[in-house]
């Protein structure tokens, strides 16, 4: 009889388990991914480095609209630049990095502000293509069309017309875009007042005023637009208006000084010049401060302030404050020249020719030490590129010329430089002023009088009166 085997209760037969397959499988899959992750540099291997994480275009905007409120333009305007290489068609932010450019700009001179000036022009171009029917973009691009229309830019009096034309049909866009576009309107006014169109200017002012909003460049402009009719004390109000909205703008403060000092300069009585030089000082000592605070080494006060003691006669402390300009930037040659005129009116001609000198020829960094008193030990000086002939250094020209040829003798004759410089000024946009003309003439009557018994004097002629900060 065939008895069958007994069922194994007790000992397990070896046998496939599909789960187990199935998890070792998962296991396997799961390694070949991890090992290809870290080849292709998905997964990094322990103790690696983590990548530091990519700032976005809205948190690099924000920082910009910081350093704005700040006062810190440049700062803001790297900013602005690094959030347009994220987001390159983003036109609200190269709008705001234009409008800011424009505004540094007024803390330039010469090529470095036509530069900076140039840099918003390609800046607001970008907004443009980015957003060819928007009527802020327009209106910003009508503002900086403005400020590059300088007349002293260019020798082409066309040139000047047409970016003025062109600002005028860019404000026009931005207001057939959105007719309460408030600030097109402003920007109007700017052009009007650039055209010397000052009754519809006032009348367009008005207009602005009457939509009640209380806008930076609304004040700026009116102050603008009454410093063009002589009202100066109503100027000065409404740029303490701009100032209150945006209070860390230096160049507003700059401005608002300039107006008392010119106040100061055409007072007659005593008393009153004095305080008014006080108050310019005020409002540019509270420039240099803003600028510590936010820790920018700007000049530009320190050359207002030495301004005003020039024009108070107190020439030590004008030279002292153009000379902390120059520790700031040693190798910037308008201070030089600053430095020059500050000589010149205290009757150090020698000083000022080494000086005006550094400013319109450039000097090596020896000469630079030399021109600025010496140096501190350890410092070797620095190299200056010096100016072309424009509206900001024509003073430093005239007045480099006449030094020349008035400190010439026949033994120690330095007329032929002064005659070169009196060529070029002649030669320029500048030659047929009068009173430029008039300068011109005196140092060629003292060259062409080398040689004779009786000496030439210098006298310490006033420059020609600028309303700058």
């Amino acid at each position: 009889m065939n008895i069958p085997s007994r069922r194994p209760l007790f000992r397990r037969q070896s046998q496939s388990n599909i789960y187990r397959i199935f998890f070792w499988a998962l296991m396997a899959l799961w390694g070949i991914w991890f090992i290809r992750g870290i080849e292709v540099g998905a997964i990094q291997q322990a103790g690696m480095a983590t990548p530091t994480a990519t700032r976005s275009a809205l948190s690099l905007t924000e920082e910009g609209d910081v350093y704005f409120t700040t006062g810190n333009l440049d700062a803001a305007i790297a900013a602005y630049r690094d959030a347009t290489r994220i987001d390159p068609q983003n036109a609200e932010v190269w709008a705001k990095m234009a409008r800011i450019q424009a505004y540094s700009s007024a803390l330039l001179v010469d090529a470095e502000k036509l530069t900076r000036l140039q840099e918003a022009l390609i800046s607001i171009n970008r907004a443009k293509e980015a957003a060819p029917d928007n009527s802020t973009v327009a209106a910003i691009r009508a503002f900086v069309l403005i400020w590059n229309a300088n007349q002293y830019f260019y020798t082409d009096k066309d040139r000047y017309d047409s970016l003025l034309t062109e600002a005028e049909q860019e404000v026009i866009r931005a207001q057939q875009l959105d007719n309460t576009n408030t600030l097109a309107l402003v920007y109007y006014v700017e052009i009007l007042t650039n055209q010397y169109n000052l009754t519809q200017a006032d009348e367009y002012m008005k207009l602005a005023q009457e939509r009640g909003e209380d806008l930076m460049d609304l004040h700026r402009v009116n102050a603008y637009l009454l410093e063009s009719q002589g009202l100066y004390n109503r100027a000065i109000e409404e740029y303490d208006r701009a100032i209150q909205i945006t209070p860390n703008l230096t160049f507003l403060m700059l401005r608002a000084g300039a107006n008392y000092r010119h106040l100061a300069s055409t007072s007659t009585i005593e008393s009153q010049q004095t305080l008014l030089f006080e108050k310019s000082l005020e409002y540019f000592e509270r420039a240099a401060i803003t600028n510590e605070q936010i820790g920018i080494q700007d000049p530009a006060p320190y050359i207002s302030i030495s301004r005003s003691y020039s024009q108070m006669g107190e020439y030590f402390a004008a030279s002292r404050n153009v000379l902390k300009a120059l520790s700031f930037n040693p190798g910037k040659a308008d201070v030089y020249g600053q430095l020059g005129i500050v000589f010149f009116k205290s009757r150090n001609y020698e000083g000022s020719i080494l000086a005006l000198e550094c400013a319109i020829r450039g000097c090596t960094a020896e000469e630079s030490c030399e021109a600025r008193g010496g140096c501190a030990q350890g410092d070797p000086g620095t190299d200056v590129n010096g100016m072309a002939l424009s509206s900001d250094t024509l003073v430093y020209y005239y007045t480099y010329g006449s030094v020349l040829a008035a400190l010439s003798r026949p033994q120690e004759n330095y007329c032929a430089e002064a005659t070169s410089i009196f060529n070029e000024i002649r030669a320029s946009v500048f030659g047929s002023e009068p009173t430029v003309l008039g300068i011109i003439q005196a140092g060629e009557t003292i060259c062409a009088s080398i040689g004779e018994a009786t000496p030439i004097v210098l006298t310490t002629a006033t420059p020609i009166a600028t309303q700058q900060p």
